[in-house]
């Protein structure tokens, strides 16, 4: 992402929120913290905000900020069902913004790993489907700055025809007009819901532009 906080702000039309100190970036990995879009509802009045969260969703009842087990990702199919999520997509669904994201393909045979950016053709913010999780901090005292943390993590789907030789995975990224509904929080988050935004993704994800990246270590990929 190389927006400015500002520029999200209003392209988001959010109210602002608390950034601390989250700075753009172009290499984020899991657990690094990513700008979020959420919306909350009181007494029926919705506030919309740009928030700084830890990727990586930690659901309420856990006992530590890590789990087990990764959630940075997590796949649309049967969403509503799986413990760590279930909550979350009833009502605390977010957007991520990105100007595109990185996909590493594997060769089979070699095991080597090629990287990939892919990005909106016309250079348009992406806003990722994601859903998102305050996780409060029992060691530390309830006025400890510190005490909560918002995490979040990225719904995934089947990969369309045009990423499927890359991974077999892709992002859920929604067009424009599914924004709104999928922050408001009075609409709740059924399964029929979450499988037509991921439906309503395909074009978006089928639009975007593909580019081999040449790398000289994992961490520093280069655009070829």
């Amino acid at each position: 992402m190389n927006k400015s906080t500002n520029d999200l702000v209003v392209e988001f039309v959010a109210e602002g929120g608390d950034f601390r100190d989250w700075e753009p970036g172009w290499n984020i990995r899991p657990t690094d913290p990513v700008a979020t879009v959420i919306e909350t509802e009181k007494n029926g009045t919705l506030t919309r905000r740009l928030e700084r969260a830890r990727w990586s969703l930690t659901p309420g009842w856990s006992k530590t900020l890590k789990m087990k087990v990764p959630t940075f990702n997590a796949r649309s199919e049967g969403i509503t069902e799986k413990s760590s999520f279930k909550n979350a997509i009833k009502t605390k669904r977010a957007l991520i913004p990105a100007s595109g994201y990185y996909e590493w393909q594997t060769d089979p045979v070699t095991n080597t790993k090629t990287p990939f950016f892919i990005r909106p053709a016309e250079g348009e913010t992406m806003a990722f489907a994601g859903i998102y999780s305050w996780w409060k901090d029992h060691s530390l005292a309830d006025d400890d700055p510190n005490v909560w943390t918002l995490t979040t993590t990225i719904l995934t789907a089947d990969a369309v025809h045009t990423l499927d030789d890359i991974h077999d995975r892709n992002p859920v990224l929604l067009p424009r007009d599914w924004w709104d509904d999928w922050l408001n929080p009075t609409i709740e988050g059924t399964q029929d819901f979450v499988d037509a935004a991921v439906a309503a993704a395909i074009p978006v994800a089928e639009s975007l532009e593909i580019q081999q990246i040449v790398a000289a270590t994992d961490d520093e990929p280069v655009e070829a």
